[in-house]
């Protein structure tokens, strides 16, 4: 592993022991669990698919630029895993323990949270009144990275700001 990613592992892995305590309990652990299943996918699919439904041709528009976006992503995620191999703090630090198995072995970015930003980014570009459930889902699902001991804070973070880029250079292009 890369030298910068040993030493910011030593700087959040007591972050992630601290998160991992303060969210212990079991119906806490379930509700991130569940939010992060959510996350896997469930939830943004859902939505592809009801968009159109609900508003025609305008929402296929919606599902189809939101489709593009996690193809992009997807590509920009893998490269980052493959560039980078940070180990999960489940894996480096044995007292942190999740309740999720990891979909891979390495942590940065927090796929989750790239495709949740930036999947928000642009379905709130076509359905601003959508905001008062994506982004506190969208929070959520970041959240749950780090609570479920699957994620440093920074892989979220960065994934963040990959997914608002991703997201805004989307709107750009195809809007």
């Amino acid at each position: 592993m890369k030298l910068w990613l040993q030493q910011l592992n030593e700087v959040e892995t007591p972050i992630c022991r601290a998160w991992s305590q303060a969210f212990r309990p079991e119906r806490v652990q379930r509700l991130f669990a569940v939010v992060s299943r959510l996350g896997d996918g469930v939830f943004w699919y859902s939505l592809i698919f009801i968009l159109p439904l609900v508003d025609g041709w305008d929402g296929v528009r919606a599902s189809l630029h939101m489709l593009l976006t996690g193809l992009a992503v997807l590509t920009v995620y893998k490269s980052l895993k493959e560039a980078t191999r940070r180990e999960r703090p489940c894996h480096s630090a044995p007292d942190i323990r999740t309740v999720v198995p990891p979909l891979d072995h390495y942590s940065f970015p927090s796929g989750h949270t790239l495709h949740a930003v930036s999947f928000t980014v642009v379905a709130l570009h076509y359905y601003p009144q959508l905001a008062w459930i994506l982004v506190p889902f969208t929070l959520l699902v970041a959240c749950s990275r780090v609570v479920l001991g699957l994620h440093y804070p920074s892989d979220v973070l960065a994934a963040a700001g990959v997914g608002s880029a991703l997201g805004y250079a989307g709107i750009l292009l195809l809007s």
